[in-house]
C-alpha cells in the first residue's frame, strides 16, 4: 500500500481571499477576506508539531501557535481563541498587522520549501469567529483587589496593559487625548490593513471586563500628572512615539512636503467623518507623490496615496529591497496597486519655488564594513531628478515625552525614551516607583506586537508591586514598596 503523503504535502499553503487590485484601490476595506468554509482548518492541520516551535521563539509575545493550530484544526474555536489571549492579549489585531512573514511564519519549519503554516491568518480569524459566536474572555473567577491603576495612552501597549490587570482584579482606567482608543491602531494603520470597527469591538471586550476608558483626556492639559498619582495606587505610561525623523534636506519646509504620520493620521480622520481638524493636504488626485523611507510606515503611505487618486506614486529607498525593514508582504501588496520603487536611491535635496515640484536623488552601493548592516554609500555623478509634486517623509519616528516627566522623576533616555527596569527595578518600572511604561515610549518606534507584550509584562510587574503593598492605602504606598529584582528591561 503506498505511504500518504503528509498533510503539508497534499494541502500547500493558502491564504484567504484578497479583494482583486481593480477593486480594493478604489476604496479603503481591508484587503483580505475570510477563509472559505473548512479551508482555515486545513490550513491549521498542516502544521507539522516539529516539538522545537521556532515559531513560538520568533514571536515577541512567545504565543503557543503549534497547540492553538491543533485547536483551530479540530473546530474548537473558542478554546482557540482562550489559549490565544494566554499570551495575547489583541490577538485578532496583531493577526492583521503583524508582519509574520519576519517573524512566526518566517520561522516556521515548512518555510524552506513547502510554504510555511498561514498562521496569522488564521489566528485573525479564529478570534473573529469567536466574537461573532459571543465568545467573551471569562473573569468569572477573578475576585477585585480595590486597587486601581491609571492607563496613560489607549494604544497597543495601553490596551495590552488595561487587560491584564483586569485579569488580576485590578481596576484599569485608561486615559487618551484622542476620541477613539487604538492610538495609532485606530489613526495611523490605514483601514485597508486594520478595519476600525475591530478596534472599538475590542473596546468592547474591555469594558466588558471592566476596564474603563475616559477619553479626549490630556494628563498635563486636563488633568496634572500629580492628581493622577494622587488619585490611584499606580501608573502604566503608553502614550508612543510621534515626534517624526526630519529629513534634514535642502527645501524639506516647502509646501507639499509632508511627515508621514500627520498625513496618515489626517486621512483616517477624515474617514471616521471626526470633527477633528484636518492637519494635510489630502487633495492628491492627478499629482506625482514620493514616499521617502522602506519600512511599514512607508508602506501605509504608498498605499494611501494610491487611493487618494495620485497620479503616480513612486517610494525611495537608500537600500536594496532585500534590506527593506518593511514586511515583505506589504511590499507586493503596495507594488501590486501601483506603486513604483526606486532601490538604492539616497534622497539629496527637495525643490521648488512656491511649493515642491522635484527631488534630487543620487543612486548608492551597500557597503559591507564588518560593523552590523551593510551601510549605503553614495555613488559620485549619479544624482538624477525626479518629478514630485508631493514629498512624503517616512523614516521613523521618536518618543516624544510628556512634560510632567521631569517633575515626576521620570528619567530619560538622551532621545526621549523612557528608562525603564535595571539598578534593582522590576521590568518596564521607571525611576518613578509608581510609574511603569512601555511600547513606543520605551523602545522608539517599533512593531504594535512588542507594544502588547510590554503592557502585558508592565502590568505583572504592577500587579507584583500591588501584592507587596496589600497594608498601603490607595495612592499611598512608598517607594519602598517598589518591589526590587534583578531583572531589567532597557
Amino acid at each position: 500500500m503506498k505511504e500518504k503523503n503528509p498533510v503539508f504535502v497534499e494541502i500547500p499553503r493558502a491564504t484567504p481571499r484578497e479583494v482583486p487590485i481593480a477593486l480594493r484601490v478604489l476604496g479603503w476595506g481591508e484587503i483580505y477576506g475570510a477563509f472559505d468554509a473548512g479551508q482555515g482548518e486545513q490550513q491549521a492541520g498542516r502544521c507539522i508539531d516539529c516539538g522545537n516551535p521556532y515559531c513560538e521563539w520568533q514571536c515577541p509575545v512567545h504565543n503557543y501557535v503549534p497547540n492553538w493550530l491543533k485547536l483551530a484544526k479540530e473546530g474548537r474555536v473558542f478554546e482557540a481563541a482562550a489559549l490565544m489571549h494566554e499570551t495575547n492579549p489583541l490577538p485578532e489585531i496583531c493577526g492583521r498587522v503583524c508582519p509574520q512573514d519576519r517573524l512566526c511564519e518566517g520561522a516556521c519549519t515548512l518555510n524552506d520549501g513547502f510554504g510555511a503554516v498561514t498562521i496569522g491568518a488564521i489566528e485573525k480569524s479564529i478570534v473573529d469567529e469567536a466574537f461573532r459566536q459571543g465568545w467573551r474572555p471569562d473573569l468569572s473567577n477573578v475576585k477585585p483587589s480595590g486597587r486601581h491603576v491609571a492607563v496613560v495612552g489607549a494604544g497597543p501597549a495601553g490596551l495590552a496593559a488595561a487587560d491584564r490587570l483586569a485579569r488580576a482584579g485590578i481596576q484599569a482606567v485608561v486615559f487618551d487625548r484622542h476620541e477613539e482608543i487604538g492610538g495609532l491602531l485606530t489613526f495611523g494603520i490605514p483601514p485597508f490593513k486594520l478595519d476600525k470597527d475591530t478596534v472599538r469591538l475590542r473596546r468592547r471586550v474591555l469594558e466588558g471586563m471592566g476596564v474603563e476608558f475616559r477619553l479626549g483626556v490630556e494628563i498635563g492639559r486636563d488633568i496634572a500628572f500629580d492628581a493622577l498619582l494622587a488619585d490611584h495606587d499606580a501608573v502604566f505610561v503608553g502614550t508612543g512615539a510621534y515626534r517624526e525623523v526630519e529629513a534634514g534636506l535642502p527645501g524639506d519646509s516647502l509646501p507639499g512636503v509632508m511627515p508621514a504620520l500627520p498625513f496618515l493620521v489626517a486621512n483616517v480622520r477624515r474617514l471616521l467623518s471626526s470633527d477633528a481638524e484636518i492637519e494635510a493636504d489630502l487633495d492628491l488626485r492627478g499629482k506625482h507623490v514620493v514616499v521617502l523611507g522602506g519600512g511599514d510606515t512607508g508602506m501605509d503611505c504608498n498605499r494611501t496615496a494610491i487611493r487618494l487618486g495620485a497620479a503616480s506614486v513612486t517610494c525611495v529607498y537608500r537600500r536594496d529591497e532585500a534590506n527593506m525593514p518593511g514586511s515583505r508582504r506589504e511590499v507586493k501588496n503596495a507594488r501590486e496597486e501601483g506603486v513604483r520603487f526606486l532601490f538604492n536611491r539616497q534622497p539629496l535635496a527637495i525643490f521648488g519655488e512656491s511649493r515642491v515640484n522635484g527631488l534630487l536623488v543620487g543612486e548608492t552601493r551597500l557597503v559591507d564594513d564588518g560593523h552590523g548592516r551593510a551601510r549605503p554609500e553614495p555613488v559620485a555623478g549619479s544624482e538624477e531628478s525626479l518629478r514630485a509634486d508631493v514629498v512624503v517623509v517616512a523614516f521613523g519616528f521618536r518618543p516624544s515625552p510628556p512634560a510632567w516627566c521631569a517633575d515626576a522623576g521620570i528619567a530619560l533616555a538622551m532621545d526621549g525614551r523612557m528608562i525603564v527596569g535595571g539598578d534593582g527595578r522590576l521590568p518596564f518600572q521607571t525611576t518613578n516607583p509608581r510609574v511603569f511604561a512601555g511600547g513606543d515610549t520605551v523602545r522608539g518606534a517599533d512593531l504594535v506586537v512588542r507594544a502588547v507584550h510590554d503592557g502585558r509584562e508592565a502590568a505583572a510587574s504592577i500587579a507584583r508591586v500591588l501584592a507587596m503593598a496589600q497594608t498601603s492605602r490607595p495612592g499611598e504606598f512608598a517607594s519602598s514598596h517598589g518591589a526590587r529584582s534583578s531583572s531589567s528591561q532597557g
